[in-house]
């Protein structure tokens, strides 16, 4: 079992799924760190200065108690997070898309290459072209 468990994880195919995993886990990190600390605070600044973080719909508030310690924490809808990871999304799909067509693109140059010349005759049919030409005269 352990053997036939090593050939299956030492198939290509399983590799190169494993190293996109691992690569596209770190893309995905860097995508919400741009869309995060570059593009939305800038963004945020341009619409009123609004933190998207901070956008929140609270549906019950925190309670606290006599000394002001926070016994039950509140409630909230926190469409500015959704926002920001709605625009990770966009953009890592955009980029998957973008590499797809590039593949797909250099896939299509491979196939349109002319296809090799049909072989010339062998040396059988040579010896019957001969003689057919022999007859005809």
């Amino acid at each position: 079992m352990l053997k036939e468990f090593k050939e299956f994880a030492m198939k290509g195919n399983v590799m190169d799924m494993a190293i996109g995993i691992i690569i596209g886990g770190a893309f995905g990190k860097i995508v919400a760190s741009f869309v995060a600390d570059v593009l939305m605070p800038p963004l945020g600044l341009l619409i009123s200065g609004v933190n998207f973080s901070d956008l929140k719909i609270v549906l019950t508030e925190a309670v606290l108690d006599a000394e002001g310690v926070e016994t039950a924490a509140a409630v909230s809808i926190n469409y500015g997070n959704f926002i920001q990871v709605t625009i990770d999304f966009i953009i890592i799909a955009f980029a998957i898309f973008m590499m797809v067509k590039a593949m797909n693109s250099a896939k299509k140059k491979e196939d349109a290459a002319p296809p090799p010349p049909p072989p010339g005759p062998t040396d059988d049919q040579k010896l019957l072209m001969e003689i057919r030409d022999l007859l005809k005269k």
